[in-house]
């Protein structure tokens, strides 16, 4: 278990044309300029749609900045110094940044396993959960009408803190990013709600996935502004 590995994800909300053109035009930069970055050991910027991010239709507004950090330092010189993330601050309405650790992983994301495990699962704790998938271009159209049930679903689902529907690649690329009270609520609808449970079945039966990943992760702290009002109950405030 590596003790020191440390994620983050950063949530910036947009408003006005200006800045809203100016984050779409960063992420298409954002590849380029998060390569070589030092302690960064992967990162992506992700889009979001509509409908809290589970929409074909594109959000302009809300951009997502997902970290693996080989150890905090490194994420703190980049929070505080990097030019890429203070200007996404600068142009933002709001930002809120999570730093969590890794307590189960499984699958892969672009040929590989980004998170190592840094903490003990506590089914007890909250958690924080990322799941990503590449989707078939052949299988994405029964992907995509299986999503509104599954949306519906979620909204008001006990136990949920927050949620949002993320990607790389508008349709084929999905990431999801959700907050539950503890590992029970969570399970209790990724396994027993039908639309979900439903979705699961077929996505393995039918091969609907070419890659898939599914991460659990124990929340440390926060910064910014929170974008759920539970955030005493998590402990999500930033560090004294």
């Amino acid at each position: 278990m590596n003790q020191s590995q440390l994620v983050t994800i950063t949530f910036f909300k947009y408003a006005g044309l200006v800045d809203k053109w100016w984050a779409f035009k960063e992420m298409g930069m954002s590849p380029y300029k998060l390569q070589n970055i030092e302690g960064l050991q992967f990162g992506k910027m992700l889009g979001s749609g509509a409908k809290a991010g589970f929409s074909i239709w594109p959000n302009f507004g809300a951009y997502a900045l997902l970290c693996v950090w080989d150890e905090g330092e490194s994420a703190h010189q980049f929070f505080r110094k990097n030019k890429l993330f203070n200007n996404c601050k600068k142009h933002s309405q709001s930002w809120w940044t999570i730093y969590m650790q890794a307590a189960q992983v499984h699958g892969q994301w672009d040929g590989y396993n980004p998170f190592q495990l840094t903490t003990s699962y506590n089914k007890e704790e909250p958690v924080a959960v990322i799941t990503r998938a590449t989707i078939s271009r052949s299988k994405m159209w029964q992907f995509w009408r299986k999503v509104p049930a599954v949306s519906a679903e979620i909204e008001g689902c006990p136990g949920l803190l927050f949620s949002i529907g993320v990607g790389e690649v508008p349709l084929l690329h999905q990431v999801t990013f959700s907050i539950w009270e503890n590992s029970y609520r969570m399970m209790d609808f990724a396994y027993r709600h039908s639309s979900h449970k439903e979705v699961v079945k077929q996505a393995r039966e039918k091969g609907w996935f070419k890659e898939d990943l599914f991460a659990r992760l124990h929340l440390l702290h926060s910064e910014g502004e929170p974008m759920i009002a539970e955030s005493e109950i998590l402990n999500l405030h930033p560090k004294e």
